[in-house]
């Protein structure tokens, strides 16, 4: 017997009891499980700036007034004045001066010739410091935030969750979701760290906080 038949024989064993008629849907599953790894009335938002620059990504928090300045410097800092901008993006967001903005649609070739791409998010994860993209507007296809070789996201500092269930439970599990910790980086069998080889080489993240001109 080969290890294919073996596998799908214990496969076969396993299901023997369960009815045809039986689908995954009809069968709860346990949720009891820890939901969440913060700390009592930890801040959610500075855990989520502090994990995010744990992945070498260059983080700033700002209020919605001093949102554009904030991108403005962000993209300045880097040199980046090609940008992909995705649909839906608030083009009221984006400063005025030396940038070009390149709206979808974009193929890969255009992408891999900007400097990188501009996009909201659909979630952050503040115990493990990640974005999450599930294509919603202002955020675009995988590609463009695949391709370019900068990324620069903007997160509101109402869509931090605390840990991961807390997160799965605002998104659509039916939507494309990206989950980004930090900019792409991979390790060569000698343990060499190389950057930019799945994603971008650069992540920035900018944190849109109501609350930090009250801040000292």
């Amino acid at each position: 017997m080969s290890s294919r038949e073996t596998v799908l024989a214990r496969i076969r064993a396993a299901l023997a009891d369960v009815p045809s008629e039986e689908g995954p849907e009809d069968v709860p599953v346990p949720r009891d499980y820890r939901r969440s790894h913060t700390g009592p009335g930890q801040d959610t938002v500075a855990l989520f700036a502090e994990r995010v620059a744990d992945h070498r990504a260059a983080v700033s928090r700002t209020d919605r007034a001093g949102l554009r300045d904030a991108v403005a410097v962000a993209l300045t800092r880097r040199g980046a004045r090609r940008l992909a901008v995705p649909r839906g993006f608030p083009t009221e967001l984006l400063p005025t001066g030396g940038w070009e903005w390149h709206p979808e649609p974009l193929d890969v070739p255009a992408l891999d010739g900007l400097d990188g791409a501009i996009t909201l998010a659909g979630a952050g994860i503040a115990i493990t410091g990640t974005i999450v993209l599930d294509t919603g507007p202002g955020q675009g296809r995988r590609a463009l935030t695949l391709v370019p070789d900068y990324h620069l996201c903007i997160v509101s500092a109402e869509q931090i969750a605390d840990d991961v269930p807390d997160a799965l439970a605002r998104l659509d599990p039916t939507r494309p979701l990206t989950f980004v910790s930090g900019p792409s980086a991979t390790s060569d069998i000698e343990l060499d760290r190389v950057e930019g080889v799945h994603g971008p080489r650069t992540l920035d993240v900018i944190i849109v906080d109501p609350g930090i001109s009250e801040q000292p």
